[in-house]
């Protein structure tokens, strides 16, 4: 057999690895890849055999201290072979000296820990039918309307690292619909819902309370059935406990089960203000 050969993937190249998480029932973003590539272009690679590619990672490091890995993937009828691991290895060196953080799935877990990872936390994916609000939801705004560096400041506050490149990508990017929660003439939350390959993803989903998180749902919510989208997604982590109460006021189940993971200190986030992680793909 042919030997394995990593090397760094195309925006084009990636859209096959898209359609391998879809196939993994990981319900990725339609449109997701431009915001993904505008942060760290250099982030993803491909292992290949023979010219045909076999396995993918991403390691996108956000600035000089944080990094975040996904999309760890290997075609079915190939794993066992070793390509997964090789393909790891090579990509993690793009980390350098960063701490780096995932979302792992249980079948992979123990596998993280003897590579340096430590569990943090844990994250549900929880779906169904949010019903439309009779009205506008009170306070909830296109996100556009909002002074773009504040919201570049809220963000900031719930991550490990400044992301002003995939922000601005993250909230422009066509079918992407992101609204912001203004109290007296505050900005306490924000969010948006995509379009997927099953339900509608939220994410973010950050929010100073509970009630601005709940509104900012039901409005992303509404927002989600304009595009033809009934149920919605969300990915709550544990660490927040009341994400997890608004999801089942909601009537939301949980469906699917990560674990926030890490190989060193992070920059502390506000974490009573995340309800929904971004994407599990990449932080």
């Amino acid at each position: 057999m042919s030997s394995l050969s990593v090397s760094s993937a195309t925006p084009q190249e990636w859209a096959l690895v898209r359609s391998w998480a879809a196939e993994e029932g990981w319900n990725p973003g339609l449109s997701d890849v431009p915001a993904f590539f505008a942060q760290d272009p250099a982030g993803f690679f491909l292992g290949r055999v023979a010219g045909e590619p076999v396995s993918a990672i991403s390691v996108v490091n956000y600035d000089d201290s944080y990094a975040f890995l996904g999309f760890y993937l290997v075609r079915p009828e190939l794993r066992g072979l070793g390509h997964g691991l090789a393909t790891w290895r090579a990509a993690l060196a793009h980390a350098g000296g960063r701490a780096v953080g995932l979302d792992g799935v249980p079948a992979q877990q123990d596998n993280y820990r003897r590579s340096g990872f430590t569990t943090a936390y844990r994250t549900a994916r929880y779906a169904g039918e949010v019903p439309a609000p009779d009205r506008p939801v009170a306070g909830v705004v296109a996100a556009d309307r909002v002074d773009p560096a504040a919201l570049a400041a809220y963000d900031s506050a719930c991550h490990h690292a400044d992301r002003p490149r995939f922000l601005g990508t993250w909230l422009s990017t066509p079918g992407h619909r992101a609204l912001a929660r203004v109290v007296d003439g505050h900005l306490t939350g924000y969010g948006l819902v995509r379009p997927c390959e099953d339900e509608a993803r939220v994410g973010p989903l950050f929010a100073d309370t509970p009630a601005d998180a709940a509104a900012l749902l039901d409005g992303l919510a509404a927002e989600a059935r304009e595009f033809g989208a009934a149920r919605i997604a969300v990915d709550m982590p544990e660490a927040n406990p009341a994400a997890a109460r608004l999801a089942q006021e909601r009537g939301l189940e949980p469906t699917f089960e990560t674990a926030r993971m890490y190989t060193g200190p992070v920059r502390p986030v506000a974490r009573g203000r995340v309800y929904g992680v971004t994407t599990l793909e990449l932080g």
